[in-house]
């Protein structure tokens, strides 16, 4: 059965496309679609579960990506009100941050900040937390790691006060990538801009193009998709110097391997299929020098060749290759990627793939596998939750209690 008109992606389209004073037709056209296909996407018998497909629309009928997705969800299952809770008090933190690295005067600590061996603990934590996808967990320690590092920055020079400035560089990137898996892009990008305030002060080659991968993976959930590619692209051209000498440091190649990651996201999702490949290749290329075993955790990337495969499985789904995705890296492991976060990034579009490929129990089974695991994460994920949906509407008779369970932890129907 469709879905309530209030809960579902296509009751928007049809107001976006009624805005953009579009018939069904031209829609449809736009997208090399059917009449038929519009019609169930805007009724809720189909869902749209590729970000190409919703950027041409947004892109069309000129709104924005965000509201067309419905988020933030704001779920109460695993952990998700949790999580939510503590958005307000990110917020006023990072606010208070942008206003000391402006220099802003007559700015106070709220209190006195905690030793610097407390705050390197706390950093530690998070990118724990960060790498475990653990949502609500990272949400809940955002929010006074931050006003301590604020406090700290108003407090000490000299060396330290760039210890505490790659700290919140730290914080803050692991920010933006909690709020956008929560739905709050605009905030992931105050969290990237933040962190890029912070790295300009230090003045570190290395540290800003560490940023610029935030800065894309936020442009990404924007769906800004060529302000990335110029983002990654002039990061790329600073770096270049550093990868290519002959003893360049592992660092540099593997930030070098991970924006043309982005690239690839960006080009996908753009349809540009060729240019979205190509980087996979460059990548891969960076993962010859690295070697088999080599993951870059300390960059929070995690680039290695079983990441690789992890953006491969997502270029393949939007491009509509999903087979090829899938088999693109047949000499990696996603298993063997030491970031929870990053597998269960692979277990979605893995299922999405396998969606598209008719393997729907299969696409279940996975889903339900990357739930138990990472339950903030998936149920709020919104390519997870329209395959969930698409699946729920097509029903899938193998797997009956595992959809019906993630249809309701995902809080599709009401």
């Amino acid at each position: 059965m469709p879905f309530p008109a209030t809960d579902h992606i296509g009751s928007r389209v049809r107001i976006a496309r009624n805005a953009a004073g579009l018939s069904q037709v031209e829609l449809a056209d736009f997208l090399d679609r059917s009449e038929s296909w519009m019609a169930s996407i805007e009724a809720g018998r189909l869902q749209l579960d590729r970000y190409s497909i919703i950027h041409a629309i947004a892109e069309q009928c000129d709104v924005d990506v965000v509201w067309l997705l419905g988020q933030p969800y704001r779920l109460r299952r695993g952990g998700g009100a949790l999580a939510h809770a503590h958005v307000p008090a990110i917020r006023t933190g990072l606010r208070r941050s942008s206003l000391i690295l402006s220099g802003h005067p007559g700015l106070a600590p709220h209190s006195a900040p905690p030793n610097m061996q407390m705050m390197r603990g706390n950093s530690t934590e998070a990118n724990r937390e960060r790498q475990a996808a653990d949502l609500p967990g990272l949400a809940t320690r955002l929010p006074a790691m931050v006003e301590d590092l604020n406090a700290a920055l108003l407090t000490t020079d000299g060396p330290q006060r760039d210890e505490v400035l790659r700290l919140l560089v730290d914080a803050t990137r692991t920010a933006r990538m909690c709020l956008n898996q929560l739905g709050y892009p605009d905030l992931a990008w105050a969290s990237a801009e933040v962190a890029a305030g912070a790295a300009t002060l230090l003045d570190d080659p290395l540290l800003k193009a560490e940023v610029a991968w935030d800065r894309c993976g936020a442009m990404l959930h924007q769906s800004s998709l060529l302000d990335a590619v110029v983002v990654a692209d002039a990061a790329l051209r600073d770096l270049e110097p550093i990868a290519a000498s002959p003893q360049a440091p592992e660092k540099a190649l593997s930030l070098r391997g991970a924006l043309h990651l982005r690239c690839a996201v960006a080009f996908a999702r753009g349809t540009r299929s060729d240019d979205a490949w190509a980087r996979i290749g460059a990548a891969l290329e960076d993962t010859d020098r690295l070697g088999p075993g080599f993951y870059d955790v300390d960059s929070h990337t995690v680039f290695g060749r079983g990441t690789v495969a992890v953006h491969a499985a997502e270029v393949g789904v939007e491009v509509g290759q999903p087979d090829a995705g899938l088999n693109k890296v047949p000499d990696a492991d996603w298993r063997d990627v030491p970031s929870k976060e990053r597998r269960v990034h692979y277990q979605i579009d893995e299922a999405r793939a396998l969606h598209r490929m008719g393997q729907s129990g299969s696409a279940v089974v996975k889903l339900r596998a990357a739930a138990s695991s990472a339950p903030a994460y998936v149920f709020g994920d919104p390519m997870a939750r329209a395959a969930v949906a698409d699946m729920a509407v097509k029903g899938v008779p193998s797997q009956a209690s595992q959809l019906a369970f993630l249809v309701r932890n995902m809080e599709l129907v009401h």
